[in-house]
């Protein structure tokens, strides 16, 4: 389990890592063995780290890739297959980590890697060629993705406490809220207990412009 952060400024207001770490630090559970965080102007990333498969420095987050970074949470259970795949296309790797696969399978397959994944991941990837923020959850939903957005900001992370530190939201869905109550239902909808903030459902991708700061979000994976 890690923990993702992120926050996109629509003006000129620049990100600060004290800012990003008040929202990582809501989080320290998730990730106790490291932090990173990566800031490009008006846009930053941040991670709490559990190491487990490469547990090196080398495997930190966010990671750089050529032009691109990953902040991500999950485990891709095919990375392996996938290194091999993509060795014979001339790849070379510097960890041993599904964190250097999953970015390195975006470099090469772009959005269409997350058909490739056996796996559970929420992350995002910013591109920097492209100038765009690629989030996806996986197909069941099982690594959470909350995201909030307003006029001035888009905030991204694992949890909604993160979110709650930088736009405090006091007001309740009250259509969610009757629907637990009534018949306990709380995931047939990308709407929470907060209104405002949304949940990344599973089986979706969001892809944040950040030239026009605009977003769609649309799904990658339904059962025939």
């Amino acid at each position: 389990m890690c923990g993702i952060v992120g926050i996109i400024y629509k003006d000129s207001t620049c990100v600060t890592e004290e800012l990003l770490r008040k929202m990582t630090d809501k989080m320290l559970h998730r990730g106790p063995d490291a932090e990173g965080f990566y800031i490009n102007e008006n846009f930053g990333m941040g991670h709490r780290r559990l190491a487990i498969i490469d547990t090196s420095d080398s495997a930190n987050q966010p990671f750089l890739f050529k032009n691109k970074v990953l902040t991500f949470n999950g485990a891709i259970y095919n990375y392996i297959e996938l290194k091999s795949e993509l060795e014979k296309q001339g790849y070379v790797f510097s960890t041993n980590s599904d964190t250097e696969i999953l970015i390195a399978s975006y470099d090469y397959w772009g959005e269409k890697c997350v058909e490739r994944f056996n796996g559970m991941w929420a992350f995002a990837i910013f591109d920097a060629e492209k100038n765009k923020i690629f989030c996806s959850r996986d197909r069941f939903g099982i690594k959470p993705f909350y995201y909030y957005t307003d006029d001035k900001k888009m905030i991204f992370a694992s949890e909604i406490k993160p979110i709650l530190e930088i736009e405090p939201v006091t007001e309740v869905n009250i259509q969610v809220m009757l629907q637990f109550i009534a018949v306990n239902l709380t995931e047939q909808t990308n709407e929470t207990f907060f209104k405002g903030i949304n949940k990344l459902q599973g089986s979706h991708n969001l892809i944040y412009c950040l030239n026009t700061n605009n977003f769609e979000i649309y799904r990658y994976y339904d059962i025939p």
